[in-house]
């Protein structure tokens, strides 16, 4: 396996100082001696001490015991890591912490499952109060196997959650690479939260399934470091990250659910040309000429040619929850690349399952720190021009040509919105996804937001009327399914509805995006209980709480309506109905229409 290896001097939150080291640019090799060496099947458990010699663990204190064996014989295959036996689990975590005290240094501690863990509370305490980076890492039964009178059996995940920085349970199943990637995550972030100051013990808890004492030949180690930055506390950092940004020649940001800044529209708009292509969601609140919006439309165009031409060497991410199903699968797909995700966020925040380095900064930080080079040479931008002309071609042919349905429906309200003084919010199903491929005006000068930190349907008519409070310069204008639109009735309850809340409510039956899943719009139950049936009464609801009503039911009408609706001085209701069958299959055949 070939390693691109850059070196720079950067803040690396190991052991809370600075010190030159390296970044490694592809996936990462471990150092351990290799031939004629077994180690355990368990493959969790080589993951785990393969990133304890990659986080600086140079001490392990073990005490005997038949559940984890198999840490003890994945240590024992690591020559760098120095082992100590001690029986009594009390005594073991204690002599952890003299080490750790005198050598600065993570220090791991290694029990079998039961009360063993309970031995080390004591020390932990000490440990926690004193901020030292000790690692528990305690051998489990697998989970069905609590509470059923079996030996060495007790509720281990989260029993010292009061005296460390925090806790982690490793599930015994093991068997495809989602599992795979969840361990490598969890052991990442536990090893970086213990090491990040203020320092401080963490809990690894290691659920293992017999066989126990199984081996197999050492072979090439793939573990991945996620590598964490604090670029802020040195600004040669931001002319490393620079360097290697100049360096590649196909670099991809994408930009998903964030605060509208316009300061950070115009950084990532001058980024982007030449070797960089910035993707931004509607939610991202970045409407620059130079970035890429409508990312399913331009996904839907890509064929499996594209992808191999256009797939990044080097992905940047920030923001929240990403809308686009299409892009998490194609990213998802991508294992050989470097990862940046950049935000300061709770943990390893791993999306596309590919994250290499954590840089915790502010995105408006991190952008405007970056320095291009004028020679740099890559037709990177000009080919993700060309898709997106040819996306935008078919897209438009499509959208003309289609049936009077959500999708048609939602083109004419996207098209037709003003460019200022309006505060979109969108709730979440289907209505999101045809906001994010049909975009806003280039014109639009507004915010959208969504509430897509869970992506429930609840509470997004209360949360629009808030938005109507606080924003008293702005219409705001809620798009909204009929399933969410009824969820939330309570929305409507409230002595604080005034004109400048507008509400759309696209009616289909409810329940539109089950239809367009493939999943649920196979099932045979998937009529009586995934669709909700029923022709919500907008016309009452909007009466009852004073709210003027409207309704659409074609192009022309609809037109007609919309118009009205943002013009009128009062808080209104426009009802638009559709056929749910026909724009389940409009959106369909929209997403299929290249294939």
């Amino acid at each position: 396996m070939t390693t691109i290896i850059k070196h720079i001097s950067y803040i690396f939150l190991n052991f809370g100082v600075e010190f030159d080291c390296t970044i490694e640019m592809a996936e990462y090799k471990s150092h351990i001696q290799q031939e004629n060496i077994l180690t355990t099947t368990q493959e969790s458990c080589n993951i785990l001490v393969d990133l304890l010699l990659q986080y600086g663990v140079k001490h392990a204190i073990v005490s005997p015991g038949s559940r984890n064996a198999p840490i003890i014989i994945a240590l024992s295959r690591c020559k760098d890591i120095k082992k100590y036996t001690i029986v009594d689990e009390r005594s073991a975590a204690f002599v952890a912490i003299g080490i750790a005290q005198q050598n600065n240094e993570p220090v791991a501690i290694v029990c079998t499952s039961g009360s063993a863990v309970l031995n080390y509370a004591p020390a932990i305490s000490e440990a926690f109060y004193q901020q030292l980076p000790i690692i528990v890492i305690s051998a489990d039964r697998p989970i069905e196997w609590l509470d059923q009178n079996d030996s060495q059996t007790i509720k281990q995940y989260g029993i010292l959650q009061n005296i460390v920085k925090n806790s982690y349970d490793i599930p015994a199943n093991f068997t495809d690479k989602s599992e795979q990637w969840y361990c490598n995550r969890s052991i990442n972030e536990a090893l970086q939260v213990a090491t990040t100051l203020p320092k401080g013990p963490v809990h690894i808890n290691v659920q293992l399934r017999e066989p126990l004492y199984e081996r197999k030949p050492l072979t090439e180690t793939k573990s991945k470091v996620t590598r964490l930055f604090t670029p802020s506390a040195s600004k040669e950092c931001f002319k490393e990250f620079s360097k290697i940004i100049n360096s590649n020649k196909k670099v991809l940001v994408l930009a998903s659910m964030h605060s509208h800044c316009q300061e950070l529209t115009d950084k990532l708009n001058a980024l982007s040309g030449k070797n960089i292509v910035v993707l931004s969601e509607i939610i991202a609140n970045n409407n620059g000429e130079k970035i890429f919006h409508n990312i399913d439309r331009l996904f839907t165009e890509i064929s499996k040619e594209d992808w191999n031409r256009l797939k990044p060497d080097l992905l940047i991410t920030f923001g929240g929850a990403p809308v686009s199903r299409l892009a998490k699968t194609h990213f998802r797909e991508l294992s050989d690349i470097d990862h940046w995700r950049i935000g300061v966020d709770n943990g390893i925040i791993d999306t596309m399952q590919n994250i290499t380095h954590r840089i915790e900064t502010s995105p408006i930080e991190f952008f405007s720190s970056i320095e291009l080079e004028n020679n740099v040479e890559s037709s990177y931008f000009s080919e993700w021009q060309n898709l997106s002309i040819k996306a935008n071609t078919s897209h438009h042919t499509f959208i003309e040509n289609c049936d009077w349905s959500d999708l048609k429906a939602m083109s004419i309200i996207m098209k037709n919105l003003p460019s200022e003084n309006l505060n979109l919010q969108i709730s979440n199903g289907s209505s999101i996804r045809y906001a994010d491929i049909l975009g806003v005006v280039p014109t639009f000068n507004g915010t959208v937001h969504c509430n897509r930190g869970v992506s429930g349907i609840d509470g997004s008519t209360s949360t629009a009327l808030g938005a109507s409070i606080a924003n008293i310069n702005a219409t705001t204008l809620f798009i909204t399914g009929d399933m969410s639109f009824s969820y939330d009735l309570n929305g409507l309850a409230s002595q604080y509805n005034s004109e400048r809340l507008k509400i759309i409510v696209l009616c289909n039956g409810g329940g539109g995006i089950f239809r367009f899943l493939n999943g649920p719009s196979d099932l045979p139950e998937f009529e009586e209980y995934f669709e909700v049936h029923k022709d919500i009464p907008t016309d009452k609801y909007a009466y009852a709480f004073g709210f003027e009503h409207l309704t659409a039911n074609d192009e022309q009408s609809l037109q007609e309506s919309l118009a009205e609706l943002l013009n009128n001085n009062k808080p209104t209701i426009l009802a638009v109905h559709t056929n749910n069958k026909i724009s389940a299959s409009t959106l369909k055949s929209y997403y299929n229409r290249n294939k």
